[in-house]
């Protein structure tokens, strides 16, 4: 099996180095990644600049492990796929990402977008994150379980371009209880800005990293990960709002 191999952390990210380790118990794995880290990057692409490309090997200076690229996630898998890669993957995998992507936070991920732009190709992508506590994170043991995951979901043979999001919930809080498919929570998360001025009077703010989902429906991804369950929820990119559609339809347009 060929695997590529992305994230949004960096491709020096021990997230990406503890899945790599693992997924290559199920194949080749080839690395596409950006140079530095690119979180909440969603899908922009690179228009204006050049998308600079190192190969990157391991410590030992021989064995490749893949690209760095001067981009942004989408940028790594247009590259990996138009350019870089001998033979089309089978498979592509972004992550292991330092955080969940539940929730409406799918909508800001680098992790999910490099998914979305392989399943853009018609490729199955699955995106991979870990939700953590405090800053601690168990990658390599939860890159084991994202392995069993990813080779159940490859087992089942899933059509061209299908898509799915999987996250894992902190290790630390106690066992995992299993595998849910569940819908993404749709509810704002709780935001907040801390104000600050500079040396020269110059109001600045920095993004507060702490994010809550006030009002966590039921049976979604973020409740699921709240109760250790890992978390398993196809995607699709279409955003078209078809039930509405047809309403609109019914209107009587005019111009003048």
């Amino acid at each position: 099996m060929r695997i590529l191999l992305t994230n949004d952390d960096g491709i020096y990210a021990p997230g990406l180095r503890a899945l790599r380790a693992e997924l290559l118990k199920l194949g080749t794995v080839t690395v596409v990644a950006p140079a530095t880290e690119q979180s909440a990057a969603g899908h922009s692409v690179t228009l204006l600049t050049p998308l600079l490309v190192n190969e990157v090997y391991e410590d030992d200076a021989t064995t490749f492990v893949g690209w760095a690229v001067e981009g942004r996630p989408a940028d790594c898998v247009k590259l990996a796929l138009l350019e870089l890669l001998p033979e089309p993957p089978d498979v592509i995998i972004s992550g292991m990402n330092a955080g969940s992507n539940a929730g409406i936070n799918v909508l800001y991920s680098g992790t999910v977008a490099a998914a979305i732009e392989g399943a853009f190709y018609r490729h199955t992508a699955i995106a991979v994150s870990l939700e953590y506590d405090k800053k601690i994170y168990d990658f390599p043991t939860a890159a084991k379980y994202a392995r069993q995951v990813i080779e159940q979901i490859l087992a089942r043979k899933p059509m061209k371009g299908s898509l799915f999001n999987v996250n894992l919930p902190v290790l630390e809080h106690g066992p995992i209880h299993g595998v849910r498919v569940m819908p993404q929570n749709v509810s704002p998360y709780t935001e907040k800005f801390d104000r600050r001025v500079n040396p020269r009077g110059r109001t600045y703010f920095w993004t507060n990293p702490e994010f809550t989902c006030p009002d966590p429906h039921p049976d979604t991804d973020v409740t699921a990960l709240s109760e250790s369950y890992i978390t398993v929820t196809p995607l699709q990119f279409d955003l078209t709002d078809h039930a509405k559609m047809e309403h609109l339809k019914e209107w009587e347009w005019k111009v003048e």
